[in-house]
């Protein structure tokens, strides 16, 4: 009897739908009514195309683009560190600033492809980063974005963001639309001084030759801590990094979360400066 009222309902509700396409249409989704409740999440491509239409009407215009990259990370880390970094980062920095959406990360890293001989290691060439960035940004703004953020979390992506960038801002000109790449989002010096100062934890990242930090570490474990594989290095006594004990894990995470903080005050007050300075208030 549930059954049969759950599948009336149904029908009742997708009535438009079924209407339509028994005639061969499309339903027009720039005009269909959202028929559920917003979800809230700040990632577009998690997001229906509904929900950012209606978001982007309610005066969410800030988009963010960021880059990451494939490469040796140590035996602990994935070749996608600086992708999962910016999972965790991209959300803090968009729930903070406000009504801003953050675009799939752009996962590969400019370089030569024929020396990317490490294993799981994939670059783009610089010229093909550079025209994904300028794709990003140019469809992000035809949706009507008008404050759009180039930052990166790998040092070989400024270059070329820092770049598109600057051919956008003098191409859009006279136009409202702010255009930038944020350098300070990259303040690893910063994060090393800031982990020393206020959380206590003098780290020389050169102590174990290992691609891999302990406050890089500490802000993965906030996106899946699986991506530092904590759960074999407890097994295989290994939990550790630079001689910095990740354990226990509660006192990891909130190392970690208290980096996110300081590195999202940081990239949203450039964000804010950038703003200021390109539209001259």
């Amino acid at each position: 009897m549930l059954r049969s009222a759950l599948t009336a309902c149904l029908l009742v509700s997708l009535s438009p739908i079924v209407a339509a396409a028994q005639q061969g249409q499309m339903l027009d989704m720039d005009t269909f009514p959202r028929p559920i409740a917003m979800a809230d999440n700040v990632w577009i491509e998690e997001l229906t195309m509904l929900e950012v239409r209606d978001l982007l009407a309610d005066g969410w215009r800030t988009a963010l683009v960021l880059t990451g990259g494939i490469e040796e990370n140590g035996p602990y880390l994935t070749t996608g560190k600086h992708n999962h970094v910016l999972k965790v980062m991209g959300e803090s920095i968009a729930r903070s600033f406000g009504r801003t959406l953050v675009a799939p990360i752009i996962t590969i890293e400019p370089g030569n492809p024929e020396r990317a001989s490490s294993p799981g290691g994939i670059r783009y060439s610089q010229e093909t980063f550079r025209a994904v960035l300028r794709d990003y940004a140019v469809s992000l703004k035809a949706q009507g974005f008008n404050n759009i953020f180039f930052m990166g979390d790998s040092g070989g992506n400024s270059r070329g963001m820092a770049a598109v960038a600057e051919e956008l801002r003098s191409e859009w000109a006279g136009e409202d639309v702010v255009i930038a790449h944020i350098p300070e989002y990259y303040n690893y010096d910063d994060v090393l001084a800031y982990q020393r100062d206020e959380l206590g934890i003098d780290e020389d990242p050169r102590l174990e030759g290992l691609h891999d930090d302990y406050y890089i570490t500490t802000i993965i474990m906030h996106d899946d801590p699986e991506y530092v594989r904590l759960q074999q290095r407890i097994e295989a006594d290994k939990a550790s990094i630079n001689g910095i004990s990740i354990l226990p894990v509660a006192q990891a995470l909130e190392h970690g979360r208290a980096l996110i903080d300081f590195r999202t005050r940081a990239t949203v007050a450039a964000m804010r400066q950038a703003i200021a300075e390109q539209r001259g208030r």
